[in-house]
């Protein structure tokens, strides 16, 4: 038994209300892993170019900047950057890729407002956004109607010297963690992995995903409401190896890790970008079946790292 089956205690948590019209369709998606693939953030700072540099130098992708818009790319890979707040998302990007799985996702959030998306005109004109209850945009695409482009050969070049790794999730921070819980799982058809309580039944953290990797959006309770992290995923150990010795090269600081997660059972480090936001690499992440149960853990420090301390957010 792992370290991580012996910390987690099961529950079943029913996605489907007694009553609830749409109750053929949430039984559809929540009986069937859905493909909804994180493709890239769009973030804003008061310090674009800089926090745009920081990721093309550490997290080895390119930068070009158009319009007012940091492009940071790489095979897998990719982050926007424009002006504004510090610790604020403009959007998060998740794609589609078959017809049938989009058409039942704008019948499921066809009760949801839509964003208005015309500030960004790097997306298709048939994007869907919605937001959350902290006015994240959470955006969706069909795959065929995205832009994918083919490498350049400076990413080719950057494909050689690292490991691959690949945009898997993010984080938030929020004070109405309920609120947000419903809206990613009722509203948008997301499945609950895992919740964290306190002794008194408080949820404090809980875990979403939208494919089969265990997380794709993980929600913290806090005192502040902001962007979290973000996370790039590599194919093992060896891989998180060599990031952690590029990091290094680069004298970018390691401030949490390497340790390995309870909740998705991965292996991790992470550094701070400029504006003080955590970028992780993991590898490792539990691939949950499609009749996973929702996992329930304690509010501790050792939930978020089996190995020792933890960057606790309440």
């Amino acid at each position: 038994m792992s370290a991580c089956e012996m910390t987690r205690v099961i529950t079943l948590e029913p996605s489907v209300c007694a009553g609830d019209s749409g109750l053929a369709l949430r039984t559809y998606i929540t009986h069937m892993n859905s493909q909804r693939l994180l493709k890239r953030l769009h973030l804003q700072s008061p310090q674009a170019s800089a926090l745009a540099h920081f990721y093309a130098n550490n997290f080895g992708m390119t930068c070009q900047e158009t319009h007012g818009v940091w492009f940071c790319r790489q095979q897998g890979r990719e982050v926007l950057i424009s002006q504004g707040h510090a610790g604020k998302l403009h959007y998060a990007l998740f794609v589609i890729h078959h017809q049938a799985e989009w058409d039942v996702f704008k019948t499921q959030t066809s009760h949801l407002t839509p964003a208005n998306l015309e500030a960004h005109p790097e997306l298709p004109t048939s994007a869907l956004g919605f937001c959350d209850p902290d006015e994240n945009c959470m955006v969706f695409v069909l795959a065929s109607d995205l832009d994918m482009t083919t490498q350049t050969p400076e990413q080719q070049v950057h494909s050689a010297t690292l490991p691959p790794a690949e945009t898997q999730h993010f984080a938030l921070r929020t004070q109405q963690i309920e609120a947000m819980k419903h809206f990613y799982t009722e509203g948008l058809g997301f499945t609950l992995s895992d919740v964290v309580k306190d002794d008194a039944g408080q949820l404090k953290a809980c875990f979403v995903r939208g494919n089969e990797m265990h997380h794709t959006v993980a929600l913290f309770g806090a005192p502040v409401t902001c962007f979290d992290h973000q996370s790039f995923e590599t194919p093992s150990w060896a891989e998180l190896k060599n990031w952690a010795d590029h990091m290094g090269r680069l004298r970018t600081e390691i401030v949490w890790g390497v340790g390995r997660h309870g909740p998705g059972n991965d292996v991790f480090f992470m550094v701070r970008d400029p504006d003080g936001n955590l970028a992780e690499i993991s590898s490792e992440i539990e691939i949950c079946p499609d009749n996973r149960p929702v996992g329930q853990w304690r509010h501790e420090e050792r939930t978020l790292n089996l190995w020792g301390k933890a960057i606790m957010r309440s």
